[in-house]
């Protein structure tokens, strides 16, 4: 996708035009200008309008830099430190209101991830090709901009529940306001554009080099078994998740758990789907600060992520990862009854070797083999993040333009997620149990020789999710789904040293629907109750 970097540039441009502008009679069209009715008519202005939707990934609210803050906070995985303030603060003490500019940008951004992608399939519909390839190409396309709809509407239903349902770009050409849908018509439409997406024959499930960070095959089908585990449809994501373990799909864990976080992740057999940083970074144009807002011009021009300086311990230490997430890592082995460190902990956080973490860093610096002792010694905590991060590389950053691709599905999780739909149609045998076994041999943890009965598996299956995937976003949602956020959350902040706080109320179960949108949309601001949702 990198080639596409600066065609790009001009189509985020376009996306807005015709949206209510009227005309003087004496004004003279230029017939060579950019349009919405005349511009999209071959396969290269479509495919700009393609890479736009994928461009939304990497706004505010999303991986540029909210997204990790808002789910690592209020999933507990990271606290903040003493240099964390404003609207990430609130994020971490649950005492953000509807305005909170994070929740804010994310909303914000999921529309627009859909309002591009509406205007991918609306002009998809208006130009017939004559040409073969320019036909097999334009589905790809449109199977690819279902996906990234589903994808925002996937995160608006979970977290939001019922919200105005768009997929129509007319209705926003026209400045029609929506009401709110409810969560299960949003659900439907999820499935509708996964399964349309997933049975478009020209849909890849590999790309060459220059193609990657598209949508693949793959990646339609992990997110469709997402979608139906996330709703209890069970039978239904095994079914998902099991196309993905043998032909024509070649995904394999990655040999090496901290490659699948490193800066070559991008060639990792475990990829399904990933946001893409150093594919298309460029400095030759923005800021490094472009997520901050410094120079509204920049923003979406630049492709790299700020969480490796921000959570970065000898940089920015905004954060630390919690001691909850720490303690996590070290939990009785079955076959002995005694405490056990799992071995991700020394590639999730530094801290000391009792905890299990990392405690040199700059094993391998660009400049020679150094290794310097990390300072378990912070009095705020002892622990900080080492995935993500590489420090392994150089002992500081220069600019907030980490890139390391961002994970946003994987095989493991693919395999814990198939695990999981089987024990939860009571299914506590050979076959979760491999998939279990597999993720942690890969980590050279210890194996299970049985899972026990279904209340115990997915104790073991729960505890499996969190040491895994610590630190890519999940957890906030995986304790949304188990219906167990509330208790979680209380628990581990009334215990974390400074805080003794259990901030969870029942409102929290959804996010409250921002300011901006009230103000935007009056059909949804009369819907909304107690102010919150």
């Amino acid at each position: 996708m990198k080639k596409y970097t600066y065609q790009l540039l001009l189509i985020i441009g376009l996306i807005t035009i015709g949206s209510g502008c009227s005309k003087s009679r004496l004004d003279l069209v230029d017939q060579s200008a950019y349009a919405y009715d005349t511009y999209f008519t071959n396969i290269s202005a479509l495919n700009q309008a393609t890479v736009a939707s994928y461009a939304t990934l990497l706004h505010p609210g999303l991986w540029a830099r909210e997204y990790y803050y808002i789910f690592d906070l209020m999933g507990h995985e990271a606290k903040r430190a003493s240099f964390l303030l404003g609207a990430e603060q609130e994020l971490g003490d649950y005492s953000f209101g509807t305005n909170n500019a994070d929740l804010s940008s994310l909303w914000s951004s999921l529309y627009r991830m859909i309002f591009r992608t509406n205007l991918v399939i609306d002009r998809a519909a208006a130009w017939n090709p004559t040409a073969t390839t320019d036909r097999a190409k334009l589905n790809q396309y449109l199977a690819e901009v279902k996906f990234l709809r589903a994808y925002a509407y996937f995160h608006l239903v979970t977290l939001w529940g019922d919200v105005p349902l768009y997929t129509d770009y007319q209705t926003t050409l026209n400045n029609n306001y929506l009401s709110r849908s409810s969560s299960d018509d949003v659900w439907k439409q999820v499935e509708k554009d996964l399964t349309e997406a997933q049975a478009t024959a020209e849909l890849p499930t590999v790309y060459a080099a220059g193609e990657l960070g598209r949508a693949t095959k793959g990646a339609v089908t992990a997110l469709l078994g997402k979608v139906y585990l996330y709703q209890g449809k069970w039978a239904a994501a095994q079914a998902e998740f099991e196309k993905l373990m043998g032909a024509p799909y070649q995904y394999k864990l990655d040999p090496s758990f901290d490659n699948v976080f490193s800066t070559t992740n991008q060639n990792s057999p475990e990829n399904i789907f990933q946001v893409m940083n150093q594919q298309w970074t460029d400095w030759a144009i923005g800021s490094p600060y472009y997520m901050f807002g410094n120079g509204a011009e920049q923003v979406g021009r630049q492709t790299h992520s700020g969480r490796a300086m921000e959570y970065g311990w000898n940089d920015w230490k905004n954060v630390y990862i919690s001691n909850a997430a720490v303690k996590a890592f070290t939990y009785p082995d079955p076959a002995t009854g005694l405490p056990y460190t799992d071995p991700r902990a020394k590639s999730t956080f530094y801290g000391t070797a009792a905890s299990g973490g990392e405690t040199v860093y700059c094993q391998q610096c660009a400049t020679g083999e150094k290794a310097y002792p990390f300072d378990a010694s912070d009095p705020q905590g002892d622990y900080r993040w080492k995935k993500y991060e590489y420090y392994h590389l150089m002992e500081k950053y220069g600019d907030p333009k980490s890139p390391i691709n961002g994970q946003v599905i994987r095989l493991a999780d693919v395999m814990l997620m198939l695990a999981e739909a089987y024990i939860q149609q009571g299914n506590t045998g050979s076959a979760p149990l491999a998939l279990i076994d597999s993720v942690r041999a890969r980590s050279h943890a210890f194996l299970y020789n049985t899972l026990g009965d279904k209340t115990n598996a997915m104790k073991i299956l729960m505890r499996e999710r969190q040491l895994e995937l610590c630190g890519e976003q999940l957890r906030y949602f995986d304790l949304l789904r188990w219906g167990i956020i509330k208790q979680t959350i209380n628990m581990e902040k009334a215990a974390e040293p400074g805080t003794g706080t259990q901030p969870f109320q029942d409102k929290h179960l959804l996010f409250p629907i921002p300011d901006v949108e009230k103000n935007y949309n009056p059909n949804v601001a009369r819907e909304i109750k107690n102010g919150w949702n």
